[in-house]
């Protein structure tokens, strides 16, 4: 961990399901060198996708519980939670959505907005999280990108700005065109890691100066400069045009939108500089606690490592080591050997060992600064007995239960008796 707030993404990866989140994923993962070879969601190889770490997963091709993994690109540091598409796991992504900073909404070119992309955007409104929309499968048949930015603002209520527009569709999608830089993109290599930079083609260069227009018509709404150096017809940089529009992405006023195919490795490095350029950082974000000591008043946190701790602990996993614990530290440090206290039954709690989750994978830390994502194991350790005031169910078994079964149920009471983090 580097710990400069400034550099720092915590992003969540949400869609319809069959949108091509976990693709996406593996693509980020391998461009940014987290992983050195890429393995697709049912692929022939029998791998399957980094993020899917269960077996259920890897057998349906579906995402179930959200994974966490973590990637360097252009100086930044990349947080990502690949959340599950379908309606079934949906408590998952609103678990997830409640600690993120930023999002990427991913859409399908052929199917468009769908039900759960409502669900989603809906989630996403509810916890103020900005995003950015990448319109995914453009090589399939029937893709029209521009249909979904239309259903972007006819069915979500977006006010989407066009990014890029493609070159080719269908099975003659062959790059990008992007209206910032106006140039246009190419992606060599096996794997499309090669980016190759050109004039945008002649048949092209009328539209793209037209969707330029629209682009800088919305961004100038929100920078003074760039509507000076409109109406003064004075060069606009890009450096002045993506701040313009990373002010409207912040207030949520304005959704960029980038389009590609990550199955075929096309776009997928534009919308990592989409990500750094666009989405906050932790100190863009405000942050609100409840002062359980004075009336429960309202305190906003600073992501400043020197201040004391506060944390939100969103998810609880059983892990092979015993129960993981994630974990969002909002201001101060939490370090291995420190002491927090649980708010809610107000007992204190030794922190043992620290970890930053890549899938099922760890990686031992000494501290998780203020601004970042990390995960405890164990918080503490299972009581033998749990006694329940007012239980809503009996269970009475009509066979002797084995202790396999006995433990589980066991900790799945201890989940819910400690960390419920379900919004209710």
């Amino acid at each position: 961990m580097k710990n400069d707030i400034q550099n720092v993404r915590n992003i969540g990866i949400s869609a319809h399901i069959d949108s091509g989140k976990t693709t996406l994923t593996e693509r980020i993962l391998f461009f940014t060198k987290r992983i050195h070879a890429i393995h697709d969601v049912k692929g022939k190889d029998g791998v399957g996708a980094t993020m899917d770490s269960m077996e259920l997963e890897k057998e349906r091709g579906i995402t179930i519980a959200s994974a966490a993994t973590f990637c360097e690109w252009d100086n930044h540091e990349i947080n990502i939670i690949d959340t599950p598409g379908h309606v079934d796991f949906t408590i998952e992504v609103e678990r997830s959505l409640r600690v993120l900073d930023g999002a990427i909404l991913v859409l399908c070119s052929v199917g468009g907005v769908q039900s759960q992309s409502i669900t989603v955007d809906q989630q996403m409104k509810r916890y103020k999280v900005p995003c950015i929309a990448f319109i995914n499968k453009c090589d399939r048949s029937g893709a029209n990108p521009f249909r979904v930015i239309g259903q972007l603002k006819e069915k979500l209520g977006h006010n989407p700005v066009t990014m890029q527009i493609p070159i080719g569709l269908e099975a003659d999608l062959e790059g990008i065109v992007d209206l910032v830089s106006m140039k246009a993109i190419y992606f060599d290599g096996n794997n499309g890691e090669v980016l190759r930079t050109e004039e945008i083609p002649e048949n092209l260069l009328g539209e793209a100066e037209e969707k330029r227009e629209e682009l800088i018509d919305a961004a100038s709404m929100f920078s003074d400069e760039l509507t000076e150096a409109v109406l003064e017809e004075k060069e606009i940089s890009e450096d002045m045009l993506i701040a313009a529009i990373r002010q409207g992405t912040l207030t949520r006023e304005l959704t960029p939108v980038f389009m590609g195919s990550a199955y075929k490795n096309k776009g997928v490095q534009p919308l990592l500089d989409g990500v750094t350029h666009l989405l906050p950082s932790p100190s863009d974000v405000e942050n609100s606690a409840l002062d359980m000591e004075n009336d429960e008043k309202i305190v906003i946190l600073a992501s400043d490592s020197q201040k004391p701790v506060v944390a939100l602990a969103f998810k609880l996993e059983d892990g092979q080591y015993g129960q993981l614990t994630y974990i969002r530290v909002y201001q101060g440090s939490l370090s291995k050997g420190s002491t927090i206290v649980n708010v809610r039954n107000g007992r204190k709690i030794k922190v043992g060992r620290l970890v930053r989750m890549h899938s099922e994978q760890m990686e031992d830390i000494e501290t998780i600064p203020a601004g970042y994502i990390g995960a405890l194991l164990p918080l503490a350790a299972l009581p033998r007995k749990i006694r329940l005031s007012n239980p809503m169910l009996t269970m009475r078994p009509t066979k002797r239960l084995s202790k396999v079964w006995v433990n589980s149920i066991l900790k799945c009471m201890w989940n819910e008796c400690t960390v419920n983090t379900t919004p209710q």
